[in-house]
């Protein structure tokens, strides 16, 4: 089957998702913030075939959210490490994490727990207005046009938005 690029979209969901929304990539990212940089690493633990991590880590090179960086063990070999780009997308995956310990909980309780190094807190995802500091829940976010916005493929929805911004 052939994926449907979102690289074009005028929507910022749809070209994140056209670069980390791939089935293993946050996976893969969830492994290297944990600290399993190397390739092997990475396929034992996912239990993924190699042909798919090794284009998904090839993806994500491209892109700039991860850089390759050379090691020496008996051969040349390359371990991943986050760029800045790719250390941005911890908030995400927090917010996967918590939005699965909630809604697909495991009996036992969470299998992983994000804490702050600092204090040992919770560290959460939260939604915060830039403008007064609240965190804010669905029903406070309304959606405005953006300078970007643009009546295109798969984005009706942000169409109508640039009518009412014009009007």
């Amino acid at each position: 089957m052939t994926k449907t690029s979102f690289a074009d979209f005028a929507c910022s969901v749809a070209r994140t998702m056209d670069v980390m929304g791939e089935w293993w990539t946050p996976l893969i990212l969830r492994d290297i913030f944990l600290g399993l940089t190397r390739f092997d690493a990475i396929a034992a633990d996912l239990g993924i075939p190699r042909k798919i991590l090794a284009e998904r880590l090839a993806k994500l090179v491209e892109h700039g959210v991860l850089v390759r960086v050379p090691y020496r063990d008996g051969r040349t070999r390359h371990e991943y490490q986050l760029t800045a780009k790719g250390a941005d997308f911890l908030t995400t995956l927090v917010a996967l994490m918590n939005w699965g310990d909630r809604w697909q909980p495991l009996p036992e309780g969470p299998p992983t727990c994000a804490e702050h190094s600092g204090c040992g807190g919770a560290v959460r995802a939260r939604l915060v207005c830039e403008g007064c500091g609240a965190c804010v829940d669905a029903a406070a976010v309304a959606a405005t046009a953006g300078p970007g916005v643009a009546a295109h493929k798969g984005t009706a929805i942000l169409g109508r938005l640039a009518v009412r911004a014009r009007d």
